[in-house]
């Protein structure tokens, strides 16, 4: 069964530098049906206009990703990292005991399109640490793409929850299926374009819970760019 969600019905952040769409209850936006799905607790589909961003602030014990769209995303962190995300690049940073990062548009003329997205951890109190890496199209194109993963699979990145992500672009022809372990729940959103997913058209911004399925199939791509997430059989993130 796939329950979908449609871009329309998202939560809306707009406070001038910043337009921000969430897909769950995130700061002034709350919705008692939309407090995440299984460990999936946020997706914030955010445009920074150029020279702003997120000034330094906490976080601890949670999974934090952050997957760029369009533009760059300059990241700093108490950790002493610093790096710059574009597209193609995944970032995932395990907050642990706790971490403090700030996260900007270093462009003066051009916005930056990003997804954030925040998974609770299976363990509490780890050390923090950051990965980034880079998935090619062609790693993507046509094909689902395993980007984050329990142990780091597949050159995957690594995340504390049992819970896997895939991304892929499919246009026209192209199509890939994604077999379902039995009992698990899936969640997808379609981060820009449109595409069929076992039959039913998604938009941008469109998403979906999907539980009791064995496969996801998906096909009909219209410059689309999609993100999987295979998640535990839970309802509600468990803090």
């Amino acid at each position: 069964m796939l329950e979908l969600r449609k871009a329309q019905d998202r939560g809306i952040s707009q406070i001038g530098w910043l337009d921000s769409r969430h897909t769950f209850s995130f700061s002034h936006y709350y919705d008692p049906k939309q407090l995440g799905f299984s460990d999936l607790l946020v997706i914030n589909d955010d445009k920074v206009a150029p020279g702003m961003g997120f000034g330094a602030h906490p976080h601890r014990d949670m999974e934090i990703f952050s997957y760029v769209l369009d533009g760059a995303l300059a990241h700093k962190d108490s950790m002493g990292t610093g790096s710059e995300i574009r597209p193609g690049d995944v970032q995932m940073m395990s907050a642990g005991t706790g971490i403090r990062h700030s996260e900007f548009n270093p462009s003066e003329v051009a916005p930056v399109h990003f997804l954030q997205i925040w998974i609770v951890p299976n363990r509490r109190g780890v050390e923090p640490r950051y990965q980034q890496q880079h998935f090619t199209e062609a790693d993507k194109r046509g094909r689902l793409r395993l980007i984050i993963s329990p142990d780091g699979a597949d050159g995957s990145l690594s995340v504390y929850q049992e819970a896997r992500v895939w991304a892929g672009l499919f246009d026209g022809a192209e199509s890939a299926e994604l077999a379902l372990e039995p009992g698990r729940y899936a969640y997808v959103h379609v981060a820009r374009g449109s595409i069929e997913v076992n039959g039913v058209r998604f938009n941008e911004g469109d998403g979906a819970r999907v539980r009791e399925e064995e496969a996801l199939r998906f096909s009909n791509g219209e410059a689309a760019e999609v993100l999987v997430f295979e998640l535990r059989p839970n309802e509600q993130p468990q803090m």
